[in-house]
Protein backbone atom coordinates (compact mmCIF):
# COMPACT_ATOMS: atom_id res chain seq x y z
CA UNK A 1 0.00 0.00 0.00
CA UNK A 2 1.26 3.24 -1.06
CA UNK A 3 0.00 6.23 0.33
CA UNK A 4 -0.20 10.01 -1.45
CA UNK A 5 -1.39 12.75 -0.22
CA UNK A 6 -3.74 14.99 -1.85
CA UNK A 7 -2.82 18.99 -2.62
CA UNK A 8 -5.97 19.76 -0.89
CA UNK A 9 -5.65 18.80 3.21
CA UNK A 10 -9.52 18.63 3.27
CA UNK A 11 -9.75 16.13 0.39
CA UNK A 12 -6.90 14.98 1.82
CA UNK A 13 -8.40 14.35 5.00
CA UNK A 14 -11.55 13.05 3.22
CA UNK A 15 -10.20 10.61 1.19
CA UNK A 16 -8.23 9.20 3.42
CA UNK A 17 -5.82 7.01 1.22
CA UNK A 18 -5.32 6.33 -2.18
CA UNK A 19 -4.19 2.63 -3.16
CA UNK A 20 -1.22 2.00 -5.14
CA UNK A 21 -2.03 -1.40 -6.82
CA UNK A 22 0.41 -4.21 -5.43
CA UNK A 23 -1.13 -6.65 -8.48
CA UNK A 24 -3.30 -4.55 -10.01
CA UNK A 25 -6.25 -7.53 -9.22
CA UNK A 26 -9.10 -7.89 -7.67
CA UNK A 27 -7.34 -7.48 -4.30
CA UNK A 28 -8.27 -3.72 -4.36
CA UNK A 29 -11.39 -4.27 -2.67
CA UNK A 30 -9.56 -6.09 -0.21
CA UNK A 31 -7.25 -2.97 0.35
CA UNK A 32 -9.81 -0.88 0.95
CA UNK A 33 -10.98 -2.91 3.34
CA UNK A 34 -7.97 -3.33 5.40
CA UNK A 35 -7.50 0.58 4.73
CA UNK A 36 -11.22 1.27 6.50
CA UNK A 37 -10.28 -0.77 9.73
CA UNK A 38 -6.54 0.69 9.57
CA UNK A 39 -8.22 4.17 9.89
CA UNK A 40 -10.63 3.02 12.96
CA UNK A 41 -8.09 2.08 14.47
CA UNK A 42 -6.28 4.88 13.91
CA UNK A 43 -9.10 7.00 15.43
CA UNK A 44 -9.64 4.51 18.30
CA UNK A 45 -6.05 4.64 19.26
CA UNK A 46 -6.31 9.19 19.29
CA UNK A 47 -9.01 8.79 21.20
CA UNK A 48 -7.09 6.63 23.49
CA UNK A 49 -4.51 8.62 23.17
CA UNK A 50 -6.88 11.69 24.51
CA UNK A 51 -8.21 9.46 27.19
CA UNK A 52 -4.64 8.94 28.40
CA UNK A 53 -3.20 12.59 28.16
CA UNK A 54 -6.45 14.16 30.02
CA UNK A 55 -6.09 11.13 32.60
CA UNK A 56 -2.77 11.47 33.23
CA UNK A 57 -2.92 15.89 32.89
CA UNK A 58 -5.72 15.56 35.51
CA UNK A 59 -3.54 13.59 37.96
CA UNK A 60 -0.98 15.89 37.79
CA UNK A 61 -3.55 18.80 38.52
CA UNK A 62 -4.57 16.67 41.76
CA UNK A 63 -1.49 16.15 43.22
CA UNK A 64 -0.33 18.23 46.05
CA UNK A 65 2.65 21.14 45.38
CA UNK A 66 4.99 18.35 47.39
CA UNK A 67 4.44 16.30 44.54
CA UNK A 68 4.23 18.23 41.72
CA UNK A 69 7.98 19.15 42.92
CA UNK A 70 8.80 16.00 42.18
CA UNK A 71 6.78 15.86 38.90
CA UNK A 72 9.48 15.13 36.35
CA UNK A 73 9.76 12.20 38.64
CA UNK A 74 6.41 11.12 38.52
CA UNK A 75 6.28 11.31 34.79
CA UNK A 76 9.13 8.88 34.13
CA UNK A 77 7.82 6.07 36.87
CA UNK A 78 4.33 6.78 35.08
CA UNK A 79 5.77 6.30 31.46
CA UNK A 80 7.24 3.10 33.01
CA UNK A 81 4.39 1.37 34.91
CA UNK A 82 2.12 2.52 31.51
CA UNK A 83 5.17 1.21 29.36
CA UNK A 84 2.65 -0.07 26.77
CA UNK A 85 0.64 2.16 26.54
CA UNK A 86 2.61 5.12 26.23
CA UNK A 87 4.55 3.36 22.60
CA UNK A 88 0.97 3.02 21.48
CA UNK A 89 0.22 6.39 21.83
CA UNK A 90 3.13 7.78 20.67
CA UNK A 91 3.03 5.15 17.40
CA UNK A 92 -0.83 6.54 16.85
CA UNK A 93 0.23 10.26 16.77
CA UNK A 94 3.10 9.34 14.31
CA UNK A 95 0.58 8.18 12.04
CA UNK A 96 -1.81 10.14 12.30
CA UNK A 97 1.16 12.62 11.47
CA UNK A 98 2.36 11.17 8.34
CA UNK A 99 -1.39 10.69 7.26
CA UNK A 100 -3.63 13.82 8.53
CA UNK A 101 -0.75 16.96 7.85
CA UNK A 102 -1.24 17.91 4.45
CA UNK A 103 0.47 17.48 1.82
CA UNK A 104 1.26 20.75 0.99
CA UNK A 105 2.90 21.16 4.65
CA UNK A 106 5.95 19.33 3.62
CA UNK A 107 8.77 20.17 1.45
CA UNK A 108 7.59 21.98 -1.55
CA UNK A 109 9.42 19.16 -3.62
CA UNK A 110 7.25 16.65 -2.40
CA UNK A 111 6.40 15.96 -5.96
CA UNK A 112 9.87 14.58 -6.24
CA UNK A 113 8.43 11.38 -4.46
CA UNK A 114 6.90 10.18 -7.73
CA UNK A 115 8.89 7.99 -10.31
CA UNK A 116 8.23 8.65 -13.65
CA UNK A 117 7.99 6.56 -16.21
CA UNK A 118 7.63 6.38 -19.73
CA UNK A 119 5.08 3.92 -20.88
CA UNK A 120 6.61 1.40 -22.81
CA UNK A 121 5.79 -2.33 -24.06
CA UNK A 122 6.96 -5.88 -22.97
CA UNK A 123 6.00 -9.65 -22.34
CA UNK A 124 4.18 -11.07 -19.94
CA UNK A 125 3.36 -14.34 -18.76
CA UNK A 126 1.41 -15.19 -15.95
CA UNK A 127 2.72 -18.23 -13.79
CA UNK A 128 1.02 -20.10 -11.26
CA UNK A 129 3.18 -22.01 -9.16
CA UNK A 130 2.90 -25.00 -7.22
CA UNK A 131 3.95 -27.65 -5.59
CA UNK A 132 2.89 -31.64 -4.41
CA UNK A 133 3.94 -35.04 -3.86
CA UNK A 134 4.76 -37.23 -7.26
CA UNK A 135 2.89 -40.36 -6.84
CA UNK A 136 3.31 -44.38 -9.39
CA UNK A 137 0.45 -43.76 -12.00
CA UNK A 138 -1.34 -46.57 -10.10
CA UNK A 139 -0.75 -48.74 -6.70
CA UNK A 140 -2.40 -51.77 -5.07
CA UNK A 141 -1.65 -53.14 -1.87
CA UNK A 142 -1.96 -57.37 -2.44
CA UNK A 143 -4.56 -58.77 0.54
CA UNK A 144 -5.44 -62.23 1.30
CA UNK A 145 -8.80 -63.04 2.43
CA UNK A 146 -8.45 -66.81 3.26
CA UNK A 147 -5.66 -68.32 5.84
CA UNK A 148 -3.03 -71.60 5.15
CA UNK A 149 0.31 -72.20 4.39
CA UNK A 150 1.67 -70.31 0.90
CA UNK A 151 2.69 -72.99 -1.56
CA UNK A 152 4.02 -70.61 -4.59
CA UNK A 153 5.00 -66.74 -4.57
CA UNK A 154 7.22 -67.37 -7.77
CA UNK A 155 8.22 -62.88 -7.79
CA UNK A 156 10.72 -61.06 -6.63
CA UNK A 157 11.24 -57.40 -5.57
CA UNK A 158 11.67 -55.15 -8.99
CA UNK A 159 9.95 -58.43 -10.99
CA UNK A 160 7.59 -56.64 -13.80
CA UNK A 161 4.39 -58.39 -13.73
CA UNK A 162 1.15 -57.87 -16.06
CA UNK A 163 -2.34 -58.06 -14.64
CA UNK A 164 -3.66 -61.67 -13.93
CA UNK A 165 -0.10 -63.07 -13.29
CA UNK A 166 -0.55 -65.40 -10.56
CA UNK A 167 1.22 -63.97 -7.40
CA UNK A 168 0.27 -66.63 -4.68
CA UNK A 169 -0.99 -69.98 -4.16
CA UNK A 170 -2.44 -71.15 -0.72
CA UNK A 171 -2.69 -74.34 0.20
CA UNK A 172 -7.08 -75.05 -0.40
CA UNK A 173 -6.82 -78.73 0.74
CA UNK A 174 -9.13 -78.06 3.60
CA UNK A 175 -12.00 -76.62 1.00
CA UNK A 176 -11.68 -78.35 -2.16
CA UNK A 177 -14.42 -81.40 -0.75
CA UNK A 178 -16.71 -78.21 -0.21
CA UNK A 179 -16.30 -77.74 -3.83
CA UNK A 180 -16.88 -81.41 -4.72
CA UNK A 181 -19.55 -81.86 -2.20
CA UNK A 182 -21.63 -78.38 -3.89
CA UNK A 183 -21.06 -79.90 -7.70
CA UNK A 184 -22.72 -82.86 -6.84
CA UNK A 185 -25.91 -81.07 -5.27
CA UNK A 186 -26.19 -79.51 -8.56
CA UNK A 187 -25.87 -82.41 -10.74
CA UNK A 188 -28.79 -84.41 -8.29
CA UNK A 189 -30.92 -80.64 -8.30
CA UNK A 190 -31.13 -80.72 -11.97
CA UNK A 191 -31.59 -83.97 -12.71
CA UNK A 192 -34.73 -83.30 -10.15
CA UNK A 193 -35.69 -80.19 -11.81
CA UNK A 194 -35.33 -81.53 -15.88
CA UNK A 195 -37.83 -84.45 -14.54
CA UNK A 196 -40.22 -82.37 -12.71
CA UNK A 197 -39.92 -80.16 -15.48
CA UNK A 198 -40.47 -82.77 -17.84
CA UNK A 199 -43.45 -84.74 -16.28
CA UNK A 200 -45.80 -81.86 -17.59
CA UNK A 201 -44.52 -83.19 -21.16
CA UNK A 202 -45.86 -86.60 -22.86
CA UNK A 203 -43.32 -87.52 -24.98
CA UNK A 204 -42.52 -90.18 -27.74
CA UNK A 205 -40.45 -92.82 -27.07
CA UNK A 206 -40.22 -93.33 -30.84
CA UNK A 207 -39.63 -92.31 -34.45
CA UNK A 208 -42.48 -92.27 -36.49
CA UNK A 209 -46.17 -91.50 -37.37
CA UNK A 210 -48.47 -89.92 -34.75
CA UNK A 211 -51.55 -92.39 -35.71
CA UNK A 212 -53.96 -90.96 -33.06
CA UNK A 213 -54.51 -89.23 -29.93
CA UNK A 214 -56.66 -90.50 -27.27
CA UNK A 215 -57.60 -88.03 -25.43
CA UNK A 216 -58.30 -83.66 -26.80
CA UNK A 217 -56.88 -80.44 -24.98
CA UNK A 218 -59.13 -80.28 -22.05
CA UNK A 219 -59.38 -83.45 -21.28
CA UNK A 220 -58.81 -84.86 -17.90
CA UNK A 221 -56.14 -87.65 -17.64
CA UNK A 222 -54.76 -90.16 -15.26
CA UNK A 223 -51.03 -91.32 -14.44
CA UNK A 224 -50.54 -94.32 -16.97
CA UNK A 225 -53.78 -93.78 -19.21
CA UNK A 226 -53.06 -93.91 -22.85
CA UNK A 227 -53.09 -90.51 -24.61
CA UNK A 228 -51.64 -91.79 -27.97
CA UNK A 229 -50.31 -94.27 -30.53
CA UNK A 230 -46.68 -93.82 -32.62
CA UNK A 231 -45.88 -96.27 -35.08
CA UNK A 232 -43.10 -96.10 -37.25
CA UNK A 233 -44.35 -96.94 -41.03
CA UNK A 234 -40.84 -96.56 -42.40
CA UNK A 235 -40.16 -100.04 -42.91
CA UNK A 236 -43.18 -102.54 -42.79
CA UNK A 237 -41.82 -106.61 -41.57
CA UNK A 238 -42.93 -109.49 -43.19
CA UNK A 239 -42.90 -112.92 -40.98
CA UNK A 240 -43.13 -116.02 -43.47
CA UNK A 241 -42.33 -119.32 -43.05
CA UNK A 242 -39.86 -121.60 -45.16
CA UNK A 243 -38.68 -124.95 -45.13
CA UNK A 244 -35.86 -125.47 -42.53
CA UNK A 245 -33.92 -127.46 -44.70
CA UNK A 246 -33.62 -124.30 -46.96
CA UNK A 247 -34.11 -121.70 -44.63
CA UNK A 248 -30.93 -122.98 -42.39
CA UNK A 249 -28.63 -121.73 -45.53
CA UNK A 250 -30.43 -118.31 -44.85
CA UNK A 251 -28.35 -115.65 -43.31
CA UNK A 252 -29.49 -112.37 -41.66
CA UNK A 253 -29.13 -109.30 -44.48
CA UNK A 254 -29.74 -111.49 -47.24
CA UNK A 255 -32.06 -109.95 -49.98
CA UNK A 256 -35.67 -111.06 -50.15
CA UNK A 257 -38.20 -110.73 -52.82
CA UNK A 258 -41.49 -109.59 -51.12
CA UNK A 259 -45.13 -109.81 -53.31
CA UNK A 260 -48.22 -108.47 -52.34
CA UNK A 261 -51.22 -110.23 -52.62
CA UNK A 262 -53.55 -107.06 -53.91
CA UNK A 263 -50.74 -106.48 -56.59
CA UNK A 264 -48.11 -108.11 -59.19
CA UNK A 265 -44.88 -106.09 -58.08
CA UNK A 266 -42.13 -107.78 -56.39
CA UNK A 267 -40.61 -105.49 -53.53
CA UNK A 268 -37.68 -106.05 -52.51
CA UNK A 269 -36.74 -106.84 -48.75
CA UNK A 270 -34.12 -107.97 -46.20
CA UNK A 271 -33.94 -111.13 -43.93
CA UNK A 272 -34.25 -109.13 -40.27
CA UNK A 273 -34.04 -112.82 -38.34
CA UNK A 274 -34.07 -116.26 -39.54
CA UNK A 275 -36.02 -118.72 -35.78
CA UNK A 276 -37.74 -121.61 -35.44
CA UNK A 277 -35.58 -124.25 -37.11
CA UNK A 278 -34.32 -127.57 -34.93
CA UNK A 279 -30.95 -128.70 -36.67
CA UNK A 280 -30.75 -131.70 -34.84
CA UNK A 281 -34.55 -132.64 -35.93
CA UNK A 282 -35.67 -134.15 -39.13
CA UNK A 283 -35.49 -130.74 -41.64
CA UNK A 284 -37.62 -132.52 -43.48
CA UNK A 285 -40.45 -132.02 -41.42
CA UNK A 286 -39.55 -128.74 -40.02
CA UNK A 287 -40.21 -125.01 -40.92
CA UNK A 288 -38.19 -121.61 -39.59
CA UNK A 289 -39.80 -118.12 -39.36
CA UNK A 290 -37.77 -115.62 -41.68
CA UNK A 291 -38.96 -112.03 -41.08
CA UNK A 292 -38.22 -109.98 -43.80
CA UNK A 293 -38.11 -106.10 -43.63
CA UNK A 294 -39.17 -104.02 -46.92
CA UNK A 295 -38.76 -100.36 -46.96
CA UNK A 296 -42.41 -98.52 -46.98
CA UNK A 297 -43.12 -96.04 -49.74
CA UNK A 298 -46.33 -95.45 -48.04
CA UNK A 299 -48.52 -97.84 -49.52
CA UNK A 300 -47.80 -100.83 -47.17
CA UNK A 301 -50.31 -101.19 -44.66
CA UNK A 302 -51.12 -104.00 -42.09
CA UNK A 303 -54.17 -104.89 -43.54
CA UNK A 304 -52.19 -105.91 -46.57
CA UNK A 305 -50.90 -109.57 -46.60
CA UNK A 306 -47.70 -110.95 -49.04
CA UNK A 307 -45.18 -113.96 -49.59
CA UNK A 308 -41.85 -114.25 -50.32
CA UNK A 309 -39.04 -115.74 -51.92
CA UNK A 310 -35.58 -116.47 -50.76
CA UNK A 311 -32.63 -117.64 -53.38
CA UNK A 312 -35.51 -118.92 -55.36
CA UNK A 313 -37.42 -120.98 -52.11
CA UNK A 314 -41.00 -119.91 -51.88
CA UNK A 315 -42.53 -119.15 -48.75
CA UNK A 316 -44.90 -122.13 -47.91
CA UNK A 317 -47.82 -119.02 -46.55
CA UNK A 318 -48.43 -115.55 -47.01
CA UNK A 319 -48.77 -113.23 -43.81
CA UNK A 320 -50.04 -109.63 -42.95
CA UNK A 321 -47.51 -106.71 -42.77
CA UNK A 322 -46.82 -105.67 -39.49
CA UNK A 323 -44.70 -102.52 -38.36
CA UNK A 324 -41.56 -102.11 -37.23
CA UNK A 325 -42.18 -100.30 -34.13
CA UNK A 326 -45.22 -99.45 -32.56
CA UNK A 327 -45.54 -97.58 -29.29
CA UNK A 328 -48.82 -96.80 -26.73
CA UNK A 329 -48.21 -93.76 -25.12
CA UNK A 330 -49.14 -93.15 -21.61
CA UNK A 331 -49.32 -90.04 -19.48
CA UNK A 332 -46.68 -90.01 -16.63
CA UNK A 333 -48.71 -87.95 -14.11
CA UNK A 334 -52.50 -87.09 -13.58
CA UNK A 335 -53.66 -83.34 -14.57
CA UNK A 336 -55.50 -82.03 -17.51
CA UNK A 337 -54.36 -81.90 -20.99
CA UNK A 338 -53.62 -78.20 -21.88
CA UNK A 339 -51.80 -78.41 -25.50
CA UNK A 340 -51.93 -81.21 -28.35
CA UNK A 341 -48.58 -80.46 -29.66
CA UNK A 342 -48.93 -82.01 -32.61
CA UNK A 343 -51.31 -83.11 -34.95
CA UNK A 344 -52.49 -86.75 -35.51
CA UNK A 345 -50.60 -88.23 -39.11
CA UNK A 346 -47.55 -86.35 -38.21
CA UNK A 347 -44.35 -87.85 -38.26
CA UNK A 348 -42.05 -87.19 -34.77
CA UNK A 349 -38.95 -88.08 -34.13
CA UNK A 350 -37.60 -90.07 -30.50
CA UNK A 351 -38.38 -87.89 -27.41
CA UNK A 352 -40.70 -85.16 -29.11
CA UNK A 353 -43.51 -83.49 -27.12
CA UNK A 354 -46.61 -84.70 -27.79
CA UNK A 355 -48.62 -82.92 -25.49
CA UNK A 356 -48.74 -81.27 -22.06
CA UNK A 357 -50.83 -81.71 -19.05
CA UNK A 358 -51.02 -79.56 -15.64
CA UNK A 359 -52.29 -79.70 -12.34
CA UNK A 360 -51.62 -78.25 -9.35
CA UNK A 361 -49.22 -81.22 -7.79
CA UNK A 362 -47.10 -80.78 -10.87
CA UNK A 363 -46.70 -77.01 -10.61
CA UNK A 364 -45.68 -77.19 -6.73
CA UNK A 365 -43.68 -80.34 -7.68
CA UNK A 366 -41.64 -78.41 -10.58
CA UNK A 367 -41.05 -75.09 -8.61
CA UNK A 368 -39.48 -77.41 -5.26
CA UNK A 369 -37.21 -78.62 -7.63
CA UNK A 370 -36.61 -75.01 -9.38
CA UNK A 371 -35.98 -74.16 -5.85
CA UNK A 372 -33.60 -76.89 -4.84
CA UNK A 373 -31.45 -76.31 -8.04
CA UNK A 374 -30.86 -72.48 -7.59
CA UNK A 375 -29.97 -73.43 -3.73
CA UNK A 376 -27.52 -76.19 -4.76
CA UNK A 377 -26.12 -73.67 -7.18
CA UNK A 378 -25.66 -71.01 -4.89
CA UNK A 379 -23.69 -73.26 -2.57
CA UNK A 380 -21.60 -73.98 -5.59
CA UNK A 381 -20.95 -70.36 -6.79
CA UNK A 382 -19.98 -69.66 -3.06
CA UNK A 383 -17.43 -72.75 -2.51
CA UNK A 384 -16.01 -71.65 -6.18
CA UNK A 385 -15.47 -67.99 -5.21
CA UNK A 386 -14.40 -68.97 -1.83
CA UNK A 387 -11.45 -71.38 -3.51
CA UNK A 388 -10.54 -69.06 -6.12
CA UNK A 389 -9.07 -66.86 -3.33
CA UNK A 390 -6.48 -69.40 -2.69
CA UNK A 391 -4.76 -68.71 -5.96
CA UNK A 392 -3.82 -64.78 -6.24
CA UNK A 393 -3.40 -62.69 -9.38
CA UNK A 394 -2.03 -59.57 -9.85
CA UNK A 395 -4.99 -56.88 -10.07
CA UNK A 396 -2.88 -54.31 -12.10
CA UNK A 397 0.57 -54.44 -13.93
CA UNK A 398 3.40 -52.44 -13.00
CA UNK A 399 6.95 -53.18 -11.02
CA UNK A 400 7.11 -55.11 -7.30
CA UNK A 401 8.19 -52.56 -4.66
CA UNK A 402 7.35 -54.64 -1.70
CA UNK A 403 7.09 -58.07 -0.53
CA UNK A 404 6.54 -59.25 3.07
CA UNK A 405 4.78 -62.89 2.32
CA UNK A 406 7.02 -65.73 0.29
CA UNK A 407 6.55 -69.04 -0.05
CA UNK A 408 5.97 -71.71 3.06
CA UNK A 409 4.93 -68.58 5.39
CA UNK A 410 1.96 -69.14 6.84
CA UNK A 411 -1.38 -67.04 7.45
CA UNK A 412 -3.72 -66.92 9.82
CA UNK A 413 -6.45 -65.09 10.88
CA UNK A 414 -5.94 -61.38 12.12
CA UNK A 415 -2.45 -61.51 10.75
CA UNK A 416 -1.04 -58.64 9.64
CA UNK A 417 0.52 -60.09 7.11
CA UNK A 418 -2.95 -61.16 4.99
CA UNK A 419 -3.49 -57.38 4.84
CA UNK A 420 -0.03 -56.86 3.16
CA UNK A 421 1.78 -59.66 0.92
CA UNK A 422 3.11 -56.91 -1.40
CA UNK A 423 2.57 -54.18 -3.06
CA UNK A 424 2.40 -53.21 -7.10
CA UNK A 425 3.55 -49.62 -8.79
CA UNK A 426 2.65 -48.80 -11.93
CA UNK A 427 5.42 -47.40 -12.80
CA UNK A 428 4.22 -46.67 -16.76
CA UNK A 429 3.87 -42.63 -15.76
CA UNK A 430 4.19 -40.34 -12.63
CA UNK A 431 1.61 -38.21 -11.26
CA UNK A 432 1.95 -35.12 -9.15
CA UNK A 433 -1.11 -33.90 -7.62
CA UNK A 434 -1.55 -30.47 -6.58
CA UNK A 435 -4.47 -28.34 -4.28
CA UNK A 436 -4.90 -25.23 -5.91
CA UNK A 437 -6.64 -22.47 -4.28
CA UNK A 438 -10.13 -21.36 -5.61
CA UNK A 439 -8.66 -17.78 -6.96
CA UNK A 440 -6.72 -19.57 -9.49
CA UNK A 441 -8.98 -22.46 -10.53
CA UNK A 442 -10.37 -21.00 -13.36
CA UNK A 443 -7.08 -20.33 -14.76
CA UNK A 444 -6.17 -24.35 -15.27
CA UNK A 445 -7.33 -26.36 -17.95
CA UNK A 446 -7.00 -29.86 -18.80
CA UNK A 447 -4.24 -30.21 -21.38
CA UNK A 448 -1.96 -27.52 -20.20
CA UNK A 449 1.84 -28.28 -20.06
CA UNK A 450 3.36 -28.35 -16.75
CA UNK A 451 7.30 -27.75 -15.81
CA UNK A 452 8.15 -29.58 -12.69
CA UNK A 453 11.02 -29.53 -10.74
CA UNK A 454 12.39 -31.52 -7.52
CA UNK A 455 14.82 -30.99 -5.32
CA UNK A 456 15.92 -34.75 -5.35
CA UNK A 457 17.14 -34.34 -9.20
CA UNK A 458 18.66 -30.65 -8.96
CA UNK A 459 18.99 -29.19 -12.76
CA UNK A 460 16.35 -31.06 -13.94
CA UNK A 461 13.28 -29.60 -16.00
CA UNK A 462 10.92 -32.24 -16.84
CA UNK A 463 7.41 -31.86 -18.53
CA UNK A 464 3.94 -32.93 -17.15
CA UNK A 465 0.59 -32.36 -19.05
CA UNK A 466 -2.85 -31.35 -16.39
CA UNK A 467 -4.49 -34.89 -16.68
CA UNK A 468 -7.47 -34.10 -14.47
CA UNK A 469 -9.59 -31.13 -12.18
CA UNK A 470 -11.63 -32.37 -9.52
CA UNK A 471 -14.65 -30.40 -8.71
CA UNK A 472 -14.82 -31.62 -5.62
CA UNK A 473 -12.84 -28.88 -3.54
CA UNK A 474 -11.71 -28.87 0.27
CA UNK A 475 -12.79 -25.89 2.80
CA UNK A 476 -10.71 -25.19 5.44
CA UNK A 477 -9.99 -21.65 6.87
CA UNK A 478 -13.00 -19.85 4.94
CA UNK A 479 -10.54 -21.09 1.83
CA UNK A 480 -11.43 -24.02 -1.04
CA UNK A 481 -8.24 -26.09 -3.02
CA UNK A 482 -9.14 -28.14 -5.76
CA UNK A 483 -7.40 -31.60 -6.23
CA UNK A 484 -5.40 -30.77 -9.83
CA UNK A 485 -4.02 -34.14 -11.16
CA UNK A 486 -0.37 -33.46 -13.44
CA UNK A 487 0.38 -36.61 -15.98
CA UNK A 488 4.15 -37.29 -16.11
CA UNK A 489 5.06 -39.84 -19.14
CA UNK A 490 9.06 -38.87 -19.58
CA UNK A 491 9.75 -39.42 -15.83
CA UNK A 492 13.86 -39.82 -16.14
CA UNK A 493 14.76 -40.24 -12.67
CA UNK A 494 11.84 -38.99 -10.52
CA UNK A 495 10.43 -41.46 -8.02
CA UNK A 496 7.57 -41.68 -6.12
CA UNK A 497 7.80 -40.05 -2.92
CA UNK A 498 9.59 -37.39 -4.05
CA UNK A 499 8.87 -33.73 -3.35
CA UNK A 500 8.05 -31.41 -6.55
CA UNK A 501 7.40 -27.66 -7.77
CA UNK A 502 5.57 -27.03 -10.74
CA UNK A 503 4.58 -24.08 -12.90
CA UNK A 504 2.11 -23.53 -15.15
CA UNK A 505 1.63 -20.56 -17.67
CA UNK A 506 -1.74 -19.76 -17.34
CA UNK A 507 -1.52 -16.76 -19.57
CA UNK A 508 0.99 -14.65 -21.88
CA UNK A 509 1.04 -11.45 -24.14
CA UNK A 510 3.84 -10.33 -26.23
CA UNK A 511 5.04 -7.09 -26.70
CA UNK A 512 2.09 -5.14 -25.22
CA UNK A 513 1.94 -1.68 -23.17
CA UNK A 514 2.68 -2.82 -19.84
CA UNK A 515 2.75 -0.52 -16.32
CA UNK A 516 4.16 -1.35 -12.83
CA UNK A 517 1.69 -3.00 -10.67
CA UNK A 518 2.31 -0.34 -8.09
CA UNK A 519 1.51 2.41 -10.35
CA UNK A 520 -2.40 0.86 -10.58
CA UNK A 521 -4.77 2.92 -8.52
CA UNK A 522 -8.14 1.68 -7.15
CA UNK A 523 -7.31 -1.27 -9.27
CA UNK A 524 -8.46 0.98 -12.34
CA UNK A 525 -6.54 4.52 -12.35
CA UNK A 526 -3.23 5.30 -13.05
CA UNK A 527 -1.11 8.79 -12.31
CA UNK A 528 0.17 10.67 -15.82
CA UNK A 529 1.82 13.79 -16.47
CA UNK A 530 0.02 16.27 -17.56
CA UNK A 531 1.68 16.79 -20.78
CA UNK A 532 1.00 13.35 -21.65
CA UNK A 533 -1.26 12.40 -25.10
CA UNK A 534 -3.62 10.29 -22.23
CA UNK A 535 -4.09 13.19 -19.88
CA UNK A 536 -7.46 14.61 -22.00
CA UNK A 537 -8.71 11.74 -20.90
CA UNK A 538 -8.31 12.58 -17.17
CA UNK A 539 -10.60 11.24 -14.02
CA UNK A 540 -12.67 14.64 -12.97
CA UNK A 541 -13.76 12.98 -9.60
CA UNK A 542 -10.27 12.40 -8.70
CA UNK A 543 -8.03 15.03 -7.46
CA UNK A 544 -4.43 14.19 -8.80
CA UNK A 545 -1.13 16.24 -6.94
CA UNK A 546 0.18 19.34 -8.60
CA UNK A 547 1.19 18.21 -12.49
CA UNK A 548 -0.43 14.80 -12.90
CA UNK A 549 -4.14 14.02 -13.43
CA UNK A 550 -5.73 10.33 -13.34
CA UNK A 551 -6.55 8.62 -15.78
CA UNK A 552 -8.77 5.23 -15.86
CA UNK A 553 -7.89 2.57 -18.09
CA UNK A 554 -8.96 -1.35 -18.80
CA UNK A 555 -5.84 -4.22 -17.87
CA UNK A 556 -5.46 -7.43 -18.85
CA UNK A 557 -2.96 -10.14 -17.32
CA UNK A 558 -0.22 -9.43 -15.31
CA UNK A 559 3.21 -10.97 -13.47
CA UNK A 560 4.48 -10.26 -10.58
CA UNK A 561 5.71 -6.92 -11.61
CA UNK A 562 4.21 -5.41 -14.82
CA UNK A 563 -0.08 -5.33 -15.52
CA UNK A 564 -0.69 -5.44 -19.63
CA UNK A 565 -3.10 -2.06 -20.59
CA UNK A 566 -5.81 -2.70 -22.83
CA UNK A 567 -7.06 0.65 -23.14
CA UNK A 568 -7.06 4.28 -21.76
CA UNK A 569 -3.48 4.82 -22.52
CA UNK A 570 -0.85 5.23 -25.06
CA UNK A 571 2.82 5.05 -26.19
CA UNK A 572 4.07 8.41 -25.28
CA UNK A 573 2.41 8.63 -22.00
CA UNK A 574 4.87 9.48 -18.97
CA UNK A 575 3.13 7.58 -15.91
CA UNK A 576 4.13 8.05 -12.56
CA UNK A 577 4.25 6.72 -8.70
CA UNK A 578 4.86 7.07 -5.55
CA UNK A 579 7.52 5.09 -3.39
CA UNK A 580 8.59 6.87 -1.09
CA UNK A 581 5.38 6.76 1.64
CA UNK A 582 5.72 3.76 4.06
CA UNK A 583 2.68 1.44 4.76
CA UNK A 584 0.57 2.84 7.04
CA UNK A 585 -0.11 -0.67 7.99
CA UNK A 586 2.71 -2.09 8.32
CA UNK A 587 4.14 1.01 10.28
CA UNK A 588 1.33 0.44 12.88
CA UNK A 589 2.05 -3.24 12.60
CA UNK A 590 5.89 -3.44 13.35
CA UNK A 591 5.58 -0.42 15.64
CA UNK A 592 2.97 -2.08 17.78
CA UNK A 593 5.26 -5.30 17.64
CA UNK A 594 8.17 -4.07 19.21
CA UNK A 595 5.55 -2.62 22.11
CA UNK A 596 4.64 -5.54 23.06
CA UNK A 597 7.91 -7.99 22.47
CA UNK A 598 9.77 -5.13 24.51
CA UNK A 599 7.07 -4.83 27.49
CA UNK A 600 8.00 -6.62 30.81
Amino acid sequence: MTLICAADPEQELAGGMIFAGAAGRAQSDERRKNAFFFFTGLQEKSQEVRLFMLGFNKKTQDASPQENAGGENKVLHFIRTHKKRCIAAVVAVAVLAVVVIPRRSRSASADMAYVQEALGRRDIVNVYDGSGTINAADSYTVKSLVTGTVLTADFELGDTIQKGDVLYVIDSSDVEGDLESAQLSVSQAQRSYDDAADARNVRTKISGEVSSFAVAAGDAVQAGQTVATVRDTSVMLLAVDFPAAEAQSFAVGQAAQVMPDTTFEVLNGTIRSVSGADPSGDASLMTCTVTIAVPNTGSLTTAQAAVAQVNGVSSLNSAHFAYQREETVVAAASGTVSELCVREGSTVRQDDVLLRITGKDLDKQAQNAADNLRSAELRMSSAERNISHYTIDAPISGTIVDKKVKAGDKLSANDAAMQNLCTIYDMSYLELKLNVDELKIRSLKVGQEVEITADAVPGETYKGTISSILVAGTTANGSTSYPVTVRIDEMGDLLPGMNASAKITTASVKDVLALPNAALVRGSYVLVTKDSPSAANAEASMTAPEGYVYVKVTTGISDDDYIEVKSGLQEGDTIAYDTSTVSATDFYSNMMVSAEGGDE
